[in-house]
């Protein structure tokens, strides 16, 4: 894949503490991850209209740019962006920049989604792991891929519920959704093939790390409160080390929590 180097982009996604888990429906063991059904209705006049902007996004705000996964791209092209934001915003939905969704956060740019996206390089069959929920958009782009997995964490819980109710109503109801706080990760499910973080620590998670499988690649900004941070790729190898690769200057608001304040031992950069 196409490496992409410095990337500019603002995710207003806080992980806080949280004690309150909507329950979710676990799959039996050995079960196939669901196919998504969607209600079949008639496109309205709207509905067309965006279907073209969201296909000139794809095109021209991030194939163009170096995407080159088929299966994001056509993810990307799949997931109706307008829905996942409010409807005053729903006209600006296919530029290439965040949108509010109240609470102070933000929907991420259609690039920065495609683009951690593609770094996660999943295949069928995988299990990933998205710490900050937000709007349920880039929840809804993962589920789209073939035979993925996808659990997601929103520490917000007017967020969280938001999102699994948008995500219910377009056909997502298979996706994993849990309110609560992400720097702990979700270890009943583990391990996981991708873990996906959309705010920044100044080092990676240990239950994070502790939760990606051997082989599994995890894609996370780093760096310190209040300043750019770096984008990275890790890699578990056999040994329980991570092996990094850098993507370039970002902008990230910082992780926070309970758990990120509360460890004391085992973080730090490198990892």
């Amino acid at each position: 894949m196409r490496q992409t180097s410095v990337i500019l982009c603002v995710a207003f996604v806080l992980v806080t503490a949280c004690t309150i888990t909507t329950p979710t429906t676990t799959p039996p063991t050995g079960s196939t991850p669901t196919t998504i059904n969607r209600t079949e209705t008639l496109p309205t006049e709207a509905d067309q209209r965006f279907a073209q902007q969201r296909e000139q996004m794809v095109v021209k705000t991030i194939k163009n740019r170096g995407i080159t996964d088929e299966d994001v791209l056509e993810a990307m092209e799949a997931v109706p962006r307008h829905k996942f934001v409010p409807e005053e915003q729903q006209p600006q939905a296919y530029g290439d920049y965040p949108l509010p969704i109240g609470f102070g956060q933000t929907i991420s740019q259609p690039y920065i989604v495609a683009m951690m996206t593609e770094l996660l390089e999943l295949e069928e069959g995988d299990q990933v792991l998205e710490i900050g929920t937000g709007s349920g958009y880039q929840a809804a782009v993962l589920a789209e891929l073939p035979e993925v997995e996808v659990y997601t964490i929103e520490v917000i819980p007017e967020l969280a519920e938001r999102a699994k109710e948008t995500l219910d109503r377009l056909g997502y109801a298979h996706v994993h959704c849990k309110q609560g706080d992400g720097y702990y990760g979700w270890p009943e499910h583990a391990p996981f093939d991708g873990i996906i973080v959309t705010a920044a620590p100044d080092h990676v998670p240990q239950p994070l790390r502790e939760q990606l499988a051997v082989g599994g690649r995890m894609v996370i900004p780093i760096g310190p409160r209040g300043g750019y941070q770096t984008l990275w790729k890790f890699v578990k190898q056999p040994d329980g080390e991570m092996k990094a690769y850098n993507k370039g200057g970002v902008a990230f608001v910082p992780f926070t929590g309970r758990g990120i304040r509360g460890e004391e031992e085992g973080g730090g950069w490198p990892p």
